[in-house]
């Protein structure tokens, strides 16, 4: 199943900048490890934001609450899932 999701981070200001970035290094290689693996179809930045849109392809729902929710920025986030199914007028 694919899934469209947003995820906007706000890491409070105070936060000990160390534990901020421990923490963002936690998240960076937990992220590319589901990346590799193939869960994490697509990464992209939004502009000017501290927030990304990403593709992932997971096999329920519950997957993809258990994948969301061990991200170490979770407790940081605000997050938006939009399921996805193909489109009739789709080439590919």
């Amino acid at each position: 199943m694919l899934y469209l999701v947003r995820m906007d981070v706000n890491i409070p200001n105070d936060l000990p900048v160390e534990q901020a970035n421990e923490i963002k290094a936690r998240e960076k290689a937990y992220s590319q490890e589901l990346q590799r693996d193939g869960r994490w179809k697509n990464l992209w930045r939004v502009v000017g934001e501290y927030a990304n849109y990403s593709l992932f392809d997971v096999e329920s729902n519950d997957e993809l609450h258990t994948l969301l929710s061990q991200l170490p920025l979770f407790p940081f986030m605000k997050i938006q899932v939009t399921p996805l199914a193909k489109h009739p007028s789709a080439i590919a």
